[in-house]
């Protein structure tokens, strides 16, 4: 009897590793496909960062796409990225791709680009651009992004248009972009440092600066997770503020509620801060000495409107497109996005 329990419990002692190393297999079975599904989602969700917008007709596409990580973490390289947009005639061109996220928290990505970059559109401008480093994170909502910041440093851009024949070089040493979803609203902000441009046919230098944004586009959180498919046409928002500083105390703020209509032009009530309003026009002028009288009655306006002050601060108004300073001050026209 003794002999034959000790055999039926050998017995059911195999069975039973039998079944706990089925089930580790099928588990293993499970937890791969699940790695890889979520390795897809990675890249899905840093496409949809690129611009990739299926349902409205923005196609992305990753060229001899690896997958490394595994098991504890997820990895996707790709040789090149393309986007394009069939609706409006757009599409980008970029180099190496290396995205990766943890696999607790699939949809928290980190991801990086090889330089160089291009973009062309329909109308006839190509922009061409390389970055000694550009990397990136974001967070995931669904299928979409519902937050995202990128550092590039090191910019170097060239700006084409066939349509005029007009070209600029841009530089920049750091750009740093953040967008998030608020509720329904999208944050977003930009900061530049250390920006300068070269326009062809322009031999003046302009000068180098450092600038800044601070929006909220109000309704317009699906901007970036791609639900969003108007555009900013027929959107609103508040501009907290924006800031050029040139250096050397040199500085210009706006801020102020705007509106696009459903041509795109620009309406809003702004309120414009100037620092050092001779300085101001000094560089101005040796920036633009073929509007050397303009600048000089603008900078007399604003030295009155200061009260002899080298400090303003004063209303910046747009009218579907037409800018005014002070109300009544025309100052010219903003095409339509």
């Amino acid at each position: 009897m003794a002999a034959s329990s000790q055999s039926v419990a050998t017995g059911r002692g195999k069975r039973l590793s039998l079944i706990l190393i089925g089930l580790l297999v099928v588990l293993a079975g499970l937890y791969t496909g699940g790695w890889y599904y979520a390795t897809n989602i990675v890249k899905t969700n840093v496409l949809k960062a690129l611009g990739q917008q299926n349902s409205a007709g923005i196609a992305g596409k990753c060229t001899n796409m690896a997958f490394s990580g595994f098991p504890f973490s997820m990895g996707l390289t790709c040789d090149t990225v393309t986007v394009d947009n069939q609706t409006r005639g757009v599409s980008a061109n970029f180099q190496t791709l290396n995205a990766s996220a943890p696999v607790y928290q699939p949809n928290h990505v980190s991801w990086n680009l090889k330089s160089p970059a291009e973009l062309r559109t329909a109308e006839g401008l190509a922009v061409s651009a390389e970055w000694t480093d550009l990397q990136s994170n974001l967070v995931a909502k669904g299928r979409g992004v519902a937050q995202s910041q990128t550092v590039i440093e090191g910019l170097k851009a060239a700006i084409v248009s066939s349509a005029t024949g007009q070209s600029a070089d841009v530089t920049a040493a750091r750009t740093e972009m953040h967008a998030s979803q608020n509720g329904s609203d999208l944050d977003f902000a930009i900061g530049i440092e250390n920006a300068n441009a070269v326009i062809k046919d322009f031999p003046q230098t302009l000068p180098t600066a450092s600038t800044s944004a601070n929006v909220t586009l109000t309704g317009k959180a699906g901007l970036l997770d791609g639900t969003d498919r108007e555009g900013l046409r027929g959107a609103a928002g508040v501009l907290h503020q924006a800031v050029i500083d040139i250096g050397d105390g040199r500085v210009m703020t706006l801020s102020g509620p705007f509106n696009f209509d459903d041509q795109g032009l620009l309406s809003g009530q702004f309120k414009l801060e100037i620092n050092q309003i001779g300085p101001w026009g000094d560089s101005l002028t040796a920036t633009l000495p073929a509007a050397k009288n303009v600048i000089k009655t603008a900078t007399k306006l604003l030295k009155a409107l200061a009260n002899g002050a080298d400090k303003v601060s004063v209303d910046l108004t747009a009218d579907r497109g037409r800018l005014a300073l002070s109300g009544f001050i025309p100052l010219g026209k903003i095409p339509p996005i």
